[in-house]
């Protein structure tokens, strides 16, 4: 959220979806009718998805049975709420019990649910995080960084993972090769010249399960 939207630092925002951020005054000392000479830039692309997060989050804590405020919002109310968007999913997963249980590329259609893939979720949450804060939420109390929290979508990624048999690895921070470390200090790298693509060194594996889904207007 716009940080120009908090009214109060210690109170949390609970504000209906209509809200709307204050559009810039033109510049009075100028006279009437000057433009100001520095129009205000559009919300990126994060910063509007964002705010429909947080709106949308709101709407689901007013028509929860019963309804919740944001104030007794819990980590178990964060996962209630990511498992409700399961409904709104792209991605298949295999049960336990079908035939594709474990194939990345099944070759026939079958009848397992449609779910919101982890990282989708991840992305979610880490902007429902920042939006809590922005939002004047304390960040010791915020709901969407407990541990309940990051447990279920550590749980959820490795069970997709293997339902459909794509391993995920984190990503790995690549280091500088022998024949560019042999380069700056003017030396051969063993078993060949420099530049010739016949050092031993090995490319790291940057593979991640890729977001398939996405939230459907969250």
């Amino acid at each position: 959220m716009d940080s120009g939207s908090r009214a109060n630092p210690n109170s949390i925002n609970e504000g209906s979806s209509s809200a709307t951020a204050p559009v810039p005054m033109d510049s009075q000392q100028g006279g009437a009718g000057e433009l100001s000479s520095s129009p205000a830039h559009p919300p990126s692309r994060y910063e509007s998805q964002k705010r429909r997060d947080w709106n949308t989050f709101l709407q689901y804590l007013k028509n929860h049975k019963p309804p919740l405020t944001l104030s007794r919002c819990s980590g178990a109310h964060v996962i209630e709420f990511l498992k409700y968007l399961d409904q709104f999913g792209k991605t298949k997963v295999h049960v336990t019990a079908c035939p594709y249980f474990g194939h990345a590329n099944p070759p026939d259609p079958c009848s397992c649910p449609l779910k919101q893939a982890w990282g989708s979720l991840d992305a979610l949450i880490g902007r429902l995080r920042a939006a809590y804060e922005e939002n004047g939420g304390r960040p010791e109390s915020n709901p969407f960084g407990t541990r309940a929290v990051r447990i279920y979508l550590r749980e959820l990624r490795g069970g997709q993972a293997k339902a459909r048999g794509i391993p995920y690895e984190k990503k790995k921070r690549k280091r500088p090769s022998t024949t560019a470390v042999s380069a700056a200090s003017g030396t051969q790298p063993p078993g060949g010249a420099a530049g010739d693509g016949s050092c031993g060194g090995t490319t790291a594996n940057d593979g991640t399960v890729t977001a398939a889904a996405t939230t459907n207007s969250v």
